[in-house]
């Protein structure tokens, strides 16, 4: 089943079940990817499963600013709630790949291109990207990336 009707159904679950926490963070992750969707033109045909997985990591990564701004300003409440719409959010993408996982691919990767310096930086974070898709978050492939190159 794609990933869109995966959501679709368990939005309408959440609403007859009485859940409607659930169902308000389910409405607003539908309403991120119609608006991806118009944005690229693609409302008739829907978006693949790769490109609404980034739309969830995305607004994954919303909330997880959120809950640092919450947490920074003294407001757990708020910081609780956050939380609690990432570990709806999350089950939606797939299983993230661990530091080390992505530090292997990472040193595999620099061999395979041969990438001596900082200014292959980008292409190594490109390839890496193109190899993990969407289990790795963009922030972490960068920093073990800079931190695996020399200077």
């Amino acid at each position: 089943m794609a990933l869109a009707e995966t959501i679709q159904n368990d939005l309408k679950a959440a609403l007859l079940s009485g859940d409607r926490f659930k169902g308000d963070v389910l409405r607003s992750l539908k309403a991120a990817i119609l608006n991806e969707e118009v944005a690229l033109g693609k409302r008739d045909t829907g978006l693949p499963d790769e490109e609404i997985e980034k739309i969830v990591a995305k607004e994954v990564k919303k909330r997880q600013e959120s809950v640092r701004l919450y947490e920074e300003n003294d407001r757990p409440e708020l910081a609780a709630t956050e939380k609690e719409e990432i570990a709806v959010l999350e089950t939606y993408l797939p299983k993230q790949l661990s530091e080390a996982e992505v530090t292997d691919i990472v040193t595999q990767t620099i061999d395979e291109m041969g990438a001596t310096g900082m200014q292959s930086m980008g292409l190594v974070i490109k390839a890496v990207k193109d190899k993990v898709g969407n289990t790795a978050d963009g922030a972490m492939v960068a920093r073990v990336v800079k931190n695996k190159l020399p200077n």
